[in-house]
Parts: C-alpha cells; structure tokens; sequence
C-alpha cells in the first residue's frame, strides 16, 4: 500500500502587472480582486543536490482546481524519488535523459543518440512541454520529415530513441502512457542479400593475397571465425594463443563521429568469448607476423594495422569494395562475410547449435532467422534428402532393396552423376555456380 503523500507547498494567484519601476506586483496586484484577472500557481521545497534549501514555482494555470492538480502529482513524484515538473519541456527532458543514459552506454551508442536528440527530436519537438506531447505532435513529425526526403530508416531509428525516452520516463512514473506507443513507423524491411557463392569467395581470396594480403588475411579470418568487423579489427596479438589454437575476443573497434576511432565492450555479453582457430585461420594470423612497424611484432598492438595504427572500418569498407571490383566479384559489405561463415558452416551439415554458438549468438533463433542463408550446395541436399525418401518408398513398395549408400548423408560434397552419352546437352543448363540476381555488384548493406 502506498504511504500517503503529505500535502506540501501551496497554492496562489499571481499576475504579470508592474508598478513605475517596471516591478512586477506578483500577488499584490489590486486587480486580483478580478476572479479573471491573472493565473494560478504553486509554490513548494524541493530537495537540492547541495542541501540548500531550493523553491520550485510554476505558474500559468487557468484555475485553482488545475493548480492543486499539479501541485499534488509533483508531491506524489517526490515520494518515489524524483521531481515532476509540469512545465518541463520535452528538450529539458530528452538532455536529462542523455545525461542518465550516459552513466552506462556505449560511447558509439551516447553518439547517435546525442545526434537524433539534439539535431532531430529538439528543434522539431523540443519546446512542447512533456505532459502536452502527444501522438499528433508525433504524426505531424513522421509526414513531415518523410514528405522532406529523409529515408524510413532514418525517421523509424530517431522514433524508436524518442520511444526509448518516453518508456524511461512511463517507468519512472514521470508520464502515464508514452506517445510513441505502439510505433506510428513500422520497422522498415531489411533488403534481400547477396551472398557470394564458393567460388566467387575462392576467386577473391586468391586475387586478394596477390594483391594486398593484408585485406585477404582480413577476409580469411573473418569467413573461417565468423567474426564481427570491429572485432576483427580490435583484435591484439595478446589476444592470440596458437598453442590452444583459439583467440580471444575482448573489445570492438569503433567510430564516434566518423573520425574518433575507440575500443568498447563487444556488442553482446556472450561476444567476449573464445573462438576456435581452423588451419585457414591459423594461416592467416601467421602471415601477420612480422609485419609491425618496424619488421617486428608487438604483443600489444594490432593484429591488422597500417605502420602501427588501427585500420579504420570506413576506409576498410571503400577498400574492399575495390578489390571486390577489381577482382571481378559482386559488392557486398564486410559484414556479410560473417554470414558466408554461417551458410558455409550449415552447408557442410555443422548443426545449427553449434555453428550459433561459434558466431556467439545470445538465441538460436538469430542465427535460424538472420544468418542462416540458402547456399547452393545446401539447397541441393535438401532436396536430395526429400528425393532420397521418395525413391526409398518406391524401391519398398517395388521389393527392391534399399542402396543406404545412396543416401545424400553419406555424399558430402554430393557427386555430379555424368549425363548419359545419348543424352544431347541442355541449352537451359547454368554456366555459373548459382545464378546471378540482378543488383548483385552493388552492396546491400553498409
């Protein structure tokens, strides 16, 4: 049962009037005599940080009833520890909660933040008080910046920070409901993505360390592991134990705006992990070696590096997409090689629980979902293993012994069976691997 609010401060009529020396009169205008001359206000102790003693006053309500209303919900926030105030704006609040919110974010999550609040949110929000903000104020919002040109995603990640604001303060007990509840802009679609066949991934790999082995041990490590970008780029020879074969993932790099290059936390607790080493990858972390800025190696410092320093994640970007180019295979972002990881891994009939644990996923259902991409090898055994079941219960329902050997479990990779020689060449079979889908050489992400 909650402890009754005792009943501080009081309530008062004032007016803006001024007297000869341009003073106001406050509540002793003469005029106040008129019921409808000036507006209401409260006035009440409230706690300060230095503990001294600290007067909140807020005026401007219409009548007495609206005062005492105000009055008593900031007497009930001050019971369960905070203040209510009835003229915040909703500006003030959004840099208070920045400012909580800083106590324990991530400095690249503070950053975006900051932008959408400050440069976004408050000019077009920012002098409505918080109590009067409403899901009009919110709808007129969304049309307007869409009608501007500014891209769904954009408009739907600026609500879902001023979503998050609103539900910090639904929690704290500062509003009753939030306004941005449910979303007035659905999360748009991801885009279709591309993949690279495996030849496409060998095509690369093997340009790559002709020409730039630095990007191609990059690549390597990041397909054979299944490693973040940033993680991969964070990466410090301490972090590498050859003898075990693993390394260790412990930081993330980073970029605040565009230009401030840090080490955070990785982005989920059950990123900072071991990851086991393949022969491929081991291969690549050894032809690092030696390569430090002076032809030899630092155990603390990177692992991938231009003269010592950290490569940053744009430049690598614009830089594999080059070699994409040059290379001749489709553009994709770097982070797509951590989903070849995936669909390699499956195709080669790895489980699935196994293959989300080496990605280090939080739920099986990420990995199913998002990273688990239809390779051609894979499409074929799973019809292969529907044509086994078929053919089985035809040689059962004919008396024919059934071949286990035929079994698309037991062919890993799955022979080609030789076409017949009266059998005339198809004009309709593929000349590639997979089919090529239209937009392939452009990336699909950033």
């Amino acid at each position: 049962m909650r402890t009754p609010v005792p009943d501080r401060g009081r309530v008062y009529r004032r007016c803006g009037c001024r007297d000869a020396n341009r003073r106001q009169l406050g509540t002793s205008c003469p005029r106040l005599a008129d019921p409808g001359h000036g507006s209401w206000a409260f006035a009440v102790d409230a706690p300060s940080p230095t503990g001294r003693r600290r007067t909140l006053r807020r005026a401007g309500f219409t009548d007495e009833i609206e005062a005492r209303t105000a009055l008593r919900q900031f007497n009930q926030s001050l019971a369960l520890g905070f203040i209510t105030d009835p003229r915040q704006t909703t500006a003030e609040y959004l840099r208070q909660w920045l400012d909580e919110k800083a106590l324990y974010l991530k400095p690249t999550t503070m950053a975006r933040y900051r932008d959408y609040v400050e440069k976004d949110l408050i000019p077009a929000l920012g002098d409505i008080p918080l109590d009067d903000l409403g899901r009009q104020h919110l709808r007129a919002y969304v049309t307007s910046e869409l009608h501007a040109g500014r891209g769904k995603v954009t408009v739907h990640r600026i609500m879902a920070t001023l979503s998050s604001a609103l539900t910090s303060a639904v929690n704290d007990d500062r509003l009753t409901r939030s306004a941005a509840k449910p979303p007035l802009l659905p999360r748009p679609a991801s885009p279709p993505r591309h993949l690279w066949t495996e030849a496409q991934t060998v095509r690369f790999l093997r340009f790559t360390r002709a020409v730039d082995p630095l990007y191609a041990d990059l690549a390597e490590l990041v397909i054979d592991t299944g490693l973040r970008k940033g993680e991969a780029l964070a990466l410090h020879w301490d972090d590498i134990h050859h003898a075990e074969g693993v390394l260790f993932v412990r930081h993330t790099l980073s970029v605040i705006d565009n230009n401030q290059l840090v080490l955070t936390t990785p982005k989920t607790p059950h990123s900072k992990t071991w990851v086991a080493l393949s022969h491929r990858a081991a291969t690549a972390l050894d032809d690092r070696v030696d390569t430090g800025p002076f032809g030899s190696t630092d155990p603390t410092g990177y692992v991938f590096h231009r003269h010592g320093r950290p490569l940053h994640p744009k430049n690598v970007l614009d830089h594999f997409h080059l070699l994409c180019d040059k290379a001749g295979v489709p553009r994709i972002a770097l982070h797509d090689l951590r989903h070849l990881a995936a669909s390699f891994g499956l195709a080669a009939n790895v489980p699935l629980p196994i293959m989300s644990k080496t990605l280090r996923h939080r739920t099986l259902s990420t990995s199913a979902n998002i990273y688990a991409e239809l390779t051609p090898r894979a499409a074929r055994a799973g019809v292969d293993g529907i044509a086994w079941i078929l053919d089985s219960a035809d040689r059962e329902e004919l008396g024919t012994p059934i071949c286990r050997a035929h079994h698309p479990a037991r062919q890993h990779p799955r022979p080609h069976r030789p076409r017949p020689a009266n059998r005339t060449p198809r004009t309709d079979d593929p000349t590639e691997d997979w089919p090529m889908w239209p937009g392939d050489h452009h990336a699909t992400t950033s």
